[in-house]
């Protein structure tokens, strides 16, 4: 039997990883303080084209009844279109400690580096974690080459769009390339919910735009985000819609928001004046943003859209060591060797909805598959080694583990890999 300590441990950390989930929000609200036709071949969910910038987010829902779903004819026919793509699988593979040629920067040389990610800066002892490269089974990718992935972006935009882990990805592709850009040649622009990177000799821009649920919400403002309620519009995009079409590649996310366990509010009608709102849990309400979403790329051909898939969490050491004791992330500083890993950070059902979605999608996305090579990733995270803004308690401080971030990811790191990926795909 388990001495009672650790039973109390155990519980405590069931209660920690719970808030940690449902509080990540409060972490981005300090970050963006700091850093500042209807044509519907395939998707008949009908996307509202209009903005409701003057709705009181906080009067919109005085009656909440359950969700039931929307029937659709059309959705009911379709099928998940299997692909049939040749060649090598570049997400099934390795990792394989590269001294030579990881990490691609230096932390300390990135000037656009976040405080959320630096976690060398915050007091992390080891540096492995930067030094892992991606081996897919039976190919190579190509090398990674700043000056190479910025001529691919000449005369272009890209837009990174979803929630702090796609910025975490952004703030990579940033470092990744500034280097190769002169001094005076590069700048950063914060507004509002869109923050700009530019490289002016190659007449190019790197964005990132803050929607954490793809479509439009109470949740969308960059700073002031941590409410009780989550409500969407689940069929209307509007000002996203109208920030996605001026980019020429854009590269979306969407998985942690939906996760707090909490029941999100359903706000229908055109003019939402009447106060009456359904309520869904997180996976029929993700399904309906990512139906919507996926009615506007397919009415949107112009662009490269990429999908970047869930960014797995590593809350549960027993998962990836049974029989040890009761942790998470913190401390860990090795890859899970364990081919085909799996851990409760990444739900199934999620998965299979969003395949569904995208498998439908065909060559309209391409679809950047990072769940099962970030699943080996434990020791990335960057645990108790970053700034937290909020103020630790002394049981917390006397507990490390019962505070460590094992959902974002140092940098360099996990994401870099991403980023490789997309310009492989590029």
């Amino acid at each position: 039997m388990r001495s009672r300590p650790r039973v109390q441990l155990f519980l405590y950390l069931v209660v920690f990883s719970l808030l940690l989930l449902s509080s990540i929000v409060h972490d981005e609200r300090a970050i963006r303080t700091r850093e500042a036709s209807t044509a519907q071949p395939s998707f008949p969910t009908h996307f509202v084209t209009e903005t409701f910038d003057d709705l009181d987010w906080s009067k919109a829902c005085t009656t909440v009844r359950s969700y039931r779903g929307k029937s659709s004819p059309a959705a009911e026919r379709r099928r998940q279109h299997q692909s049939g793509e040749e060649g090598c699988d570049v997400f099934s593979g390795r990792w394989v400690c590269d001294n030579s040629s990881h990490p691609l920067y230096e932390e300390a040389s990135c000037p656009y580096m976040s405080d959320q990610l630096a976690c060398r800066k915050h007091g992390r002892p080891d540096e492995e974690y930067q030094r892992w490269r991606w081996q897919p089974h039976g190919c190579n990718l190509n090398k990674w080459n700043a000056t190479e992935m910025l001529e691919k972006l000449r005369g272009k935009r890209m837009m990174f769009v979803g929630d702090s882990l796609n910025r975490g990805q952004w703030i990579s592709m940033v470092c990744m390339v500034q280097s190769a850009i002169p001094d005076g040649k590069k700048s950063m622009t914060p507004n509002a919910a869109l923050t700009i990177f530019r490289a002016e000799e190659y007449d190019a821009t790197i964005e990132f735009y803050w929607a954490p649920l793809l479509v439009e919400s109470n949740s969308d403002d960059p700073v002031n985000h941590k409410l009780n309620d989550r409500i969407i519009r689940p069929d209307v995009l509007g000002k996203h819609a109208g920030q996605w079409e001026k980019a020429d590649i854009l590269v979306f996310n969407s998985y942690l928001w939906w996760r707090g366990g909490q029941k999100i509010k359903l706000l229908w009608k055109p003019k939402p004046d009447d106060g009456i709102c359904e309520e869904a849990n997180g996976l029929d309400a993700m399904r309906l943003a990512m139906e919507t979403w996926a009615d506007w790329v397919v009415n949107h051909l112009a662009q490269k859209v990429f999908f970047v898939t869930i960014s797995p969490t590593h809350l549960w050491s027993r998962e990836w060591n049974p029989g040890g004791s009761e942790g998470n992330c913190f401390q860990e500083t090795n890859p899970i060797n364990k081919e085909g890993y799996w851990g409760s950070g990444t739900d199934m059902d999620t998965m299979q909805m969003v395949a569904s979605i995208l498998g439908r999608l065909q060559t309209k996305v391409v679809v950047l598959n990072i769940t099962q090579l970030s699943e080996y990733r434990k020791d990335g995270h960057p645990s108790i080694y970053r700034k937290f803004w909020e103020t630790h308690s002394p049981q917390q401080l006397a507990n490390p583990a019962s505070y460590a971030d094992c959902i974002h990811w140092c940098l360099p790191g996990v994401p870099d890999v991403w980023n490789e990926l997309l310009f492989n795909s590029l």
